[in-house]
């Protein structure tokens, strides 16, 4: 028999009542971006099971951080990819600045459509 239990529970005194004693585990610094709060919301929307599991078991923070370092992936290489496909080049940029804005947004849009299809909404 495991003499040490990781499940006791143990509570402290407060005035007439005991009040269980909880921390959570250390979380990491970095923020969540939108991407992470997307997920986030998503999951407390329209999964609170899946949601309610993931944040007591103190995994839903790392899980959101994933998310938001797989979304900085698919916009660090689908961009310049979809950019070069479009033949969205620096030479367009100098001779027309609003068509190259244009094109870029249009990618950036659909980067974005990539990003809540696969790690947001999924």
């Amino acid at each position: 028999m495991n003499s040490q239990n990781n499940n006791i529970l143990t509570y402290k005194k407060v005035g007439d009542y005991y009040i269980p004693d909880l921390t959570l585990d250390d979380q990491p610094d970095t923020e969540i971006s939108i991407y992470g709060r997307m997920r986030e919301r998503y999951l407390k929307e329209h999964h609170p099971g899946r949601y309610s599991y993931m944040l007591l078991h103190g995994i839903l923070y790392s899980h959101l951080l994933e998310v938001d370092e797989a979304a900085q992936g698919y916009l660090d290489t689908m961009i310049p990819r979809m950019a070069d496909a479009a033949g969205v080049t620096e030479e367009l940029k100098a001779r027309d600045q609003m068509a190259w804005v244009g094109r870029m947004n249009t990618i950036r849009a659909q980067v974005e459509e990539m990003i809540r299809a696969d790690l947001i909404y999924c």
